[in-house]
């Protein structure tokens, strides 16, 4: 699992940016959707003087133009978007430190910036891909910069280009809401996963030993409190915007689209409820684990109790007749080695039918 860590950076000039983030081999690519209620446009591997031309315009403010991004490494490329849009430089800096916490701020009052952490599991079994994406809305336009190139958004994209449901009809805050919607999604993805995996250990808890059991469980308990740490900001930056709709706080949200954030805030409450849920079975498993080996020892020393028990009284006689003294009277007997066996398995019949009968074994 991919932790999040905070890179303190000496930095000599004012505007030093600096991409903390670990994906830095594929290329910058950027994709480019105009569109309104009538049609839309894309445009792939758009340049920057593209960019310009079609969403710095004048030209009809009625259409929503979409600028997706993948990949942050460029730093002079995301720098001179950030000036073309006119977006404060601390802006861009909180956009390329992908160690930086979920939040939502207002600039002014014509720009939204959402920074969000979503994650992926990844093929190897208890691994985690963390990947941050962050939201600029200004006018009727929105900006999303996404780390490396996915999926995420493939749906959305169709329904775009296709005119299913209102998307096309509402204004660049619905499709921002779109988006967070497909990474909460995703969280609900990564959750299943690990509940096969949560379900596999509490079977396993029931009928294996073995002695890495407890490893697998803490580390099934790490990913989810990455989980928990990962949705946590994103529930407090929703509660935000739902408990703003009275007073209309952010100005770049429509009044008709507060109702949208507050499924979503709802959605995160459920993922922090599922993933409690998930953390409480891993903790009956360990228990249920240390139960179950603290039973089998008590086994373990029951039954060495009783054999140690039984033998101890034919100990005593081995040890009364085993020492060398000359005048032991049954030293002489001639059948004496047969009486002393006979009286050492009379003992432990005993001791066995007084422990049978107290129902000890």
């Amino acid at each position: 699992m991919k932790r999040i860590k905070y890179r303190k950076v000496r930095k000599v000039q004012p505007n030093y940016y600096e991409y903390t983030g670990a994906y830095k081999n594929d290329p910058v690519e950027m994709q480019l959707f105009t569109y309104d209620e009538h049609g839309c446009k894309e445009y792939q591997k758009v340049h920057l003087d593209v960019i310009q031309k079609k969403c710095t315009s004048s030209q009809n403010q009625n259409t929503i133009k979409w600028l997706n991004i993948h990949g942050l490494h460029d730093v002079e490329l995301i720098k001179q978007i950030g000036e073309l849009l006119h977006v404060e430089s601390f802006i861009i800096g909180d956009i390329l430190n992908t160690s930086r916490r979920t939040r939502i701020e207002e600039l002014g009052n014509d720009i939204l910036f959402f920074s969000v952490k979503s994650v992926l599991p990844e093929e190897e079994e208890g691994s985690m891909a963390t990947e941050q994406i962050s939201f600029l809305l200004k006018d009727n336009m929105i900006i999303s910069f996404q780390e490396k190139k996915s999926d995420y958004f493939s749906h959305i994209r169709e329904r775009i280009r296709t005119g299913v449901g209102v998307i096309r009809k509402k204004k660049n805050d619905y499709l921002l809401y779109l988006m967070l919607d497909a990474i909460m999604e995703n969280f609900f993805v990564t959750i299943e996963k690990y509940e096969d995996r949560i379900e596999a250990l509490n079977m396993q808890a029931k009928t294996d030993q073995r002695a890495d059991f407890i490893a697998d469980v803490e580390k099934a308990k790490e990913n989810l409190n990455f989980l928990k740490r990962s949705i946590t900001p994103i529930r407090e930056a929703l509660f935000n915007i739902k408990n703003d709709e009275d007073e209309q706080d952010y100005e770049v949200i429509e009044s008709t689209s507060y109702t949208f954030f507050t499924r979503l805030h709802q959605k995160s409450l459920e993922l922090l409820d599922q993933i409690e849920y998930d953390m409480n079975s891993l903790d009956s498993a360990s228990n249920f684990y240390y139960s179950a080996q603290g039973q089998r020892m008590n086994e373990i020393m029951k039954t060495l109790t009783i054999f140690s028990v039984v033998f101890m009284p034919m100990t005593f006689v081995v040890g009364v007749y085993g020492m060398n003294f000359d005048h032991i009277p049954e030293l002489h007997f001639k059948n004496g080695y047969f009486y002393a066996l006979g009286l050492m398995v009379a003992l432990a019949l005993i001791m066995i039918i007084y422990f049978k009968r107290k129902k000890w074994f």
